[in-house]
């Protein structure tokens, strides 16, 4: 392929937009103005922290000297400028570090958060511990105190693990303690503080801070004393209440850091500076409370909350079963409260703490009724409780069914779901006897008409017989009823066809209920990641390994057919079970769920969905490539493709800027990714300015070198071994283009294109001093790589002019002509309105026959080349009249000659003879003869070709 076919291919730059015009980041820097008029507006785009993103990635971008020599940022107008524009919008955002940091990565803050130290001249090289705040500006003061409170959240809520507290390196322990003093101290001023606004800012920017106005009492937006001092009573109530984890007396802290907040908010007339959540301090409150034991059950200001907790401290394990009792009737306790209050129990029965079996069961057995008075699915516990169950546990149930109905006069809602549950009871019984103490209960006769309950005991006496006969212990299997076989069998079928959670469920209860055996074994195309195999094997409980192992199996089989509405419904049933007893399996349910989001994104996209995927969707992209989790199975896929989803909607910003560095360094597709991104940044950019073009050329290198190693043979001679797949790059090929071929974002998939086209053109040896190792690109398989690459482009979009180009320059220098023609062809017609405007002069560069002659000077070495092609299938001879060349036209009379082809002979010297073709005509008469003939060729070639 030639030079120039790359360097067209390597200059469509041109793709689909991915939003509406937006204002661009330097029009800011144009008009002084105009960034307060954008941040006025309802919904302005880019949104304030887009803009803070690009204006510190413009502050940031390093620069390279004549030397070609990467350097550090400058320090210009220009630069600061713009960190100023960055620091003008969060003054707009109130400095509300929620938003920012819901909205910024942790570098970008971090770089946010120095400048504001920076231009408050915060005195430089000095610790803020060793600061005295009651003697700083009070601007300086404020920018002190919000820089620390962003250092504690951060340090704390990053390095807290989703399973148990990490433990904080003795820099990070260091940094804490001194930013905790540092809000101490606050703490202790009283005076009223001051932030930078706009109109601050403004004034720095003009060098009016000389005259002191900034740091002035009266300047900024005043923040009282009090809303300073609940906002960071807040603050520090939440990192103390995350140290109790390891500390346990400093949740007293925590609680009278709480204290302070609720009682300061409710001295506040206004809480528009204070920026916290009424609902979790309100949940932090009753935690320390209940965790210190500050509370008494008997006070009538205790919580519903307190005085569980208080029972649960003093062990009064029935008063807790008679409260949850009561609170079926109440239900002042939220579900999820009454769910973590039982797997608490279940945790201290794992720990080996004895005798809370039977609290256990009582308590699954009251948020059982609770779930049947509100119409909820029953847990997957209570079904398993049902499996066995004593006379004892039957009869509490229906008392707490009885107690848990309205004494007076129970809604009808109420009984419906109460009447509902009692036949779901029965039908769940396997012993005759115990359905019969249900059926015979006051509470049954009084919910179910007398034709119901004879119908119900009718069905159950059916099954019990067929079930008694499956549940005997058998010496062997011909010792099996065929009733109960075909019943087992007859199950198994339903359990491989159904798609609906609760039946699976319901279905190897069943199963369960007859014989104990594996049935995740049932299908052997039932398959999970072998990622996670350990982990689901590992599950103690066979009925639950079985369900989790299916639910995920079907789910993962529902994705791949595309299916994504079932894969949600066994997705989201399987982490609700999860959920329940194991934090690794429910990290791997929501990472699962996120492949699968991403994954219907992506085919709705495929299908022509023009629809941007929701914040949330790419926020949890984000949440998934920093996650950290010690000793959690991860699959390669998921990042693989979450990558591929960032550069398919272009989340330039983040893949470039924000991405943490150690995940560039440790994750080879988030490199990957953020070379492409910033290749593609800088493509409208002068080539000189283009330094990850040249990183990116690098590892593409690497991945398609191979690995040549000197090893002597026998007869003393020296050989050589060569590695087709080398481990040199940060991926291998093959890996590398099953990554790329999940891309669909065009100018990433150009850019690539035209790297290899390049790489393929100028494949050379690199060497190294270092190691005895060298590498040399393997230039059969980048030959390859090119095929694939735009052969899978050509699928996403067949009409694309330069994809179109380079298929063709590939047939082409593969001797192809007619598939070559076909192409140009296609290209031509794309660019042309099928050929009813003129095709762009560049279009056209290194083709055959009639098509060399659109060449600006015409190929006659090519030309001549295609038309001795023997088997040719081109029907050359019928389009002599489409040639307007006559040096051509008289080579193919010699060609014919030569062949002893007399008819095509004279069909070309008939052409020859047409009197416009006369050299001797002036120039337009030849010029329109050719433009006549290459309309007529082309149009009759579309018309055998399309």
């Amino acid at each position: 392929m030639s030079a120039e076919a790359a360097d067209r291919v390597a200059a469509v730059t041109s793709s689909r937009p991915s939003t509406p015009l937006q204002t661009s980041w330097f029009e800011f820097l144009l008009d002084g103005s105009l960034l307060e008029k954008h941040l006025q507006k309802s919904n302005p785009d880019p949104t304030p922290v887009q803009l803070i993103v690009q204006f510190l990635e413009q502050a940031s971008k390093p620069s390279v000297n004549e030397q070609n020599q990467v350097q550090p940022p400058a320090d210009n107008r220009r630069n600061r400028t713009l960190k100023l524009l960055a620091l003008k919008v969060a003054a707009h955002m109130k400095w509300d570090l929620d938003s920012l940091e819901k909205g910024l990565t942790i570098p970008v803050l971090n770089m946010l958060l120095n400048e504001l130290l920076c231009v408050s001249k915060v005195p430089p090289g000095v610790k803020h511990v060793d600061l005295d705040l009651s003697t700083l500006p009070p601007t300086t003061a404020m920018a002190v105190i919000i820089y620390n409170r962003w250092a504690i959240r951060t340090i704390f809520h990053g390095c807290v693990s989703v399973f148990s507290p990490v433990l904080l390196s003795p820099q990070l322990k260091e940094q804490a303690a001194d930013s905790i003093t540092v809000l101490e101290g606050a703490l202790q001023l009283k005076k009223d503080f001051y932030v930078h606004t706009l109109r601050t800012l403004d004034l720095l920017a003009a060098d009016a801070a000389a005259n002191g106005e900034t740091e002035s009492s009266t300047a900024g937006l005043r923040i009282s004393a009090d809303d300073l001092h609940c906002q960071v009573h807040y603050d520090l109530g939440g990192i103390f209440f995350q140290q109790g984890c390891t500390d346990q007396p400093t949740y007293e802290k925590a609680r009278d850091h709480f204290r302070q907040t609720k009682e300061l908010l409710k001295k506040l007339d206004s809480t528009v500076h204070v920026h916290l959540d009424e609902k979790r301090l309100a949940g932090y409150w009753n935690a320390c409370r209940a965790l210190t034991g500050d509370c008494d059950p008997c006070d009538p200001q205790t919580t519903p909350y307190d005085q569980i907790n208080s029972l649960i401290r003093a062990q009064n394990y029935q008063a807790v079963i008679e409260a949850f009792i009561k609170d079926n009737v109440s239900r002042s306790l939220p579900n999820d409260f009454r769910r973590s209050v039982l797997r608490e129990f279940l945790y201290k029965v794992q720990q080996g703490e004895s005798g809370l079996d039977e609290v256990c069961h009582k308590l699954c057995v009251c948020n059982a009724v609770r779930d049947a008075l509100e119409g909820e699915i029953l847990s997957i516990r209570f079904q398993q409780l049902l499996l066995k169950p004593s006379k004892r546990m039957v009869d509490f149930i229906l008392e707490v069914c009885t107690r848990s109905l309205e004494k007076d006069r129970p809604s009808e809602t109420s009984r419906r779901n109460m009447a509902g549950f009692m036949k779901t009871l029965c039908e769940s019984l396997e012993d005759l006897s115990l359905v019969f103490v249900v059926s015979s209960h006051k509470l049954f006769m009084e919910l179910l008409k007398e034709e119901e309950r004879k119908v119900l005991v009718e069905q159950m006496r059916k099954r019990s017989a067929t079930i008694n006969l499956s549940a005997k212990p058998l010496p062997s299997f011909y010792d099996i009823p065929a009733s109960a076989s075909v019943n087992i069998g007859q199950l198994e079928q339903q359990l491989i066809l159904s798609l609906e959670p609760r039946r699976i469920r319901q279905i190897l209860i069943e199963l369960h209920g007859m014989t104990e055996r594996p049935f995740w074994r049932v299908n052997s195309k039932w398959e999970v990641p072998p990622d996670y195999i350990n982990v689901i094997l590992g599950i103690k409980d066979n009925l639950t390994k079985d369900l989790v192992y299916i639910l995920m199996a079907k789910g993962l089989h529902c994705i791949s057919i595309k299916d994504f509405v079932h894969a949600r419904l066994l997705f989201s049933a399987c982490l609700e079970l999860v959920t329940e007893f194991s934090p690794k399996l429910r990290q791997v349910m929501l990472n699962e769920m996120l492949l699968l989001e991403v994954r219907a994104h992506e085919t709705m996209a495929a299908e022509g969905s023009k629809e941007r995927p929701p914040p949330d969707l790419v926020s949890r992209v984000r949440g998934y490539l920093e996650m950290r989790i010690h000793d959690l199975p991860l699959r390669q896929v998921v990042g693989e493709e979450c990558v591929a989803f960032m550069l398919n909607w272009r989340e330039n910003d983040y893949l470039t800027l924000q991405v943490p560095p150690s995940l560039v360094m440790n994750n080879p597709y988030i490199k990957l990714g953020q070379l492409l991104a910033s290749t593609c940044k800088e493509l409208p950019g002068p080539k000189e300015s283009r330094r990850t073009a040249k990183e990116l050329w690098d590892v593409v290198v690497q991945i398609c070198s191979v690995s040549i190693q000197h090893k002597r043979n026998s007869d003393g001679r020296v050989g050589l071994i060569k590695q087709r797949e080398s481990s040199m790059g940060i991926l291998q090929r093959s890996k590398f283009i099953t990554f790329v071929k999940k891309l669909r974002e065009p100018l990433v998939l150009t850019t690539l294109i035209s790297l290899f086209v390049r790489l393929h053109i100028h494949g050379r040896i690199w060497r190294t001093k270092r190691t005895p190792i060298i590498q040399a690109v393997d230039v059969e398989a980048v030959a390859v790589t090119v095929k694939e690459l735009v052969s899978y482009a050509l699928t996403l979009n067949p009409n694309n002019q330069s994809w179109l180009i380079t298929q063709a320059d590939i047939y082409f220098v593969t001797n192809q002509y007619s598939a070559a023609l076909n192409l140009y062809l296609q290209a031509g017609a794309v660019c042309s309105d099928f050929f009813t405007k003129a095709v762009p002069p560049d279009v056209y560069t290194d083709q055959v026959a009639v098509l060399c002659q659109f060449l600006r000077e015409v190929d006659y070495m090519t030309a001549f080349k295609a038309l001795q092609e023997q088997n040719s299938h081109d029907a050359m001879d019928s389009f002599y009249d489409y040639i307007w060349d006559v040096t051509i036209l008289e080579y193919l009379t010699h060609i014919h000659h030569k062949r002893g082809e007399t008819e095509k002979r004279q069909i070309a010297i008939k052409a020859i003879g047409q009197t416009e073709l006369n050299t001797s005509n002036p120039e337009e008469v030849l010029q329109l003869a050719a433009h006549k003939r290459k309309k007529r060729f082309l149009q009759a070639m579309a018309k055998l070709y399309f």
